[in-house]
């Protein structure tokens, strides 16, 4: 029985992989689909019979898929998650697009398009770790959107800037959920972990990462935009139930995450937690599919040496950017800016793998970094 469910979860691995960029109504239809495949995972996982561990569905499940889009965090007694963020910003700026509007048009006229994408990049990136991943990106594509070049170029920017708000986010324990699992997991013997650990021991990588990050994203704008002066800097003013229904939709893919992590999580902990550390450094490209966080829980842990924990954490924050599904502000930015699976596709992965290549060598070829 084991068997036949590994079997049936990994097809629907494959699936949820492949039919985005194969069939257009999967594409149009993302967040319903990956409900879909992640109730019948979850469904099959209950099949599953692993010591220690409960699979299947269960009351915290459905109570965590329903509550975790609502709440990944509490301001003043109030919880305070990302439908509530995208809700409220949305509102703001159907009340006040005018204003920023201007405000974008001021900044188009004094800087150049070129240092506006590299700063995007980079300082997004950089205070993502504070201000969360979810608000970076929700500012990036207000300003992306209302920026007077093709949709090719929009395209690109959106994606290297999504992975330069993933990096920075790693860097404290604020900037998203798959951070604060790390701390809340490691705050015991031997680390006793706090909110400096991740930026102690992963700044030297993130901070030069989301930096060069910058550089590619004006490398690749350059390439694409034509410079047509046609093109004027304008923000689309959208009607309040198209607010509130892209809310529905981000509500609905975090839903469908939390049953795909959980769903997957036989496959998890039977095979790939006991991938050794440059093995489980590339298994973790598997986080462009699923969700990051799931991914931690598992992995990380007090036994894992503090290099394993490291390269593990860039696996899992490299590759959540390579596709859609692999973080929060890739869905956000997706669903405002229109981007199908297949275009991120055609910048994410080729991206994501360079940069899966070159910190492979930084964290296990003998003489970089002082690591052996």
């Amino acid at each position: 029985m084991d068997l036949l469910v590994n079997g049936g979860l990994f097809v629907i691995f494959l699936l949820v992989l492949v039919l985005p960029f194969r069939v257009k109504q999967v594409e149009h239809n993302l967040e319903v689909f990956l409900f879909a495949c992640g109730v019948v995972a979850l469904t099959l996982a209950g099949f599953m019979t692993l010591p220690g561990e409960t699979t299947g569905w269960s009351t915290t499940i459905i109570e965590e898929a329903l509550l975790a889009p609502l709440k990944i965090t509490t301001v003043s007694g109030i919880p305070v998650g990302i439908v509530q963020i995208v809700l409220l910003v949305g509102l703001l700026l159907f009340w006040f697009h005018r204003r920023l509007e201007a405000a974008i048009v001021g900044m188009v006229d004094r800087f150049s398009l070129k240092a506006i994408v590299f700063s995007l990049i980079v300082v997004l990136g950089l205070i993502s770790s504070i201000i969360s991943a979810i608000l970076a990106a929700i500012i990036l594509v207000e300003i992306v959107n209302a920026l007077p070049v093709v949709k090719k170029a929009k395209v690109e920017i959106a994606v290297v800037a999504c992975f330069s708000i993933g990096l920075g986010a790693g860097l404290t324990p604020l900037g998203e959920p798959l951070t604060t699992i790390v701390i809340s997991k490691l705050s015991g013997t031997p680390y006793h972990a706090g909110f400096t650990f991740l930026f102690n021991n992963l700044a030297v990588y993130l901070i030069p990462a989301v930096i060069a990050l910058g550089f590619v994203g004006v490398f690749l704008f350059s390439r694409s935009h034509t410079g047509d002066t046609k093109l004027e800097c304008i923000i689309e003013r959208e009607s309040v139930r198209d607010i509130v229904l892209r809310a529905g939709k981000v509500y609905l893919f975090i839903m469908a995450l939390i049953f795909l992590g959980e769903g997957f999580k036989p496959l998890i902990l039977e095979y790939i937690i006991s991938i050794p550390s440059a093995g489980l450094y590339w298994v973790n490209i598997v986080s462009a599919v699923l969700d990051n966080a799931t991914l931690a829980a598992a992995e990380i842990g007090p036994a894992l040496t503090l290099q394993q924990i490291v390269s593990a954490l860039m696996g899992l924050l490299i590759a959540g950017g390579m596709l859609i599904p692999g973080n929060i502000p890739n869905i956000i930015a997706a669903g405002k800016l229109q981007i199908t699976s297949r275009e991120w596709a055609e910048v994410g992965i080729p991206l994501g793998l360079v940069l899966m290549g070159i910190f492979f060598v930084l964290l296990f070829v003998p003489g970089w970094m002082g690591l052996a």
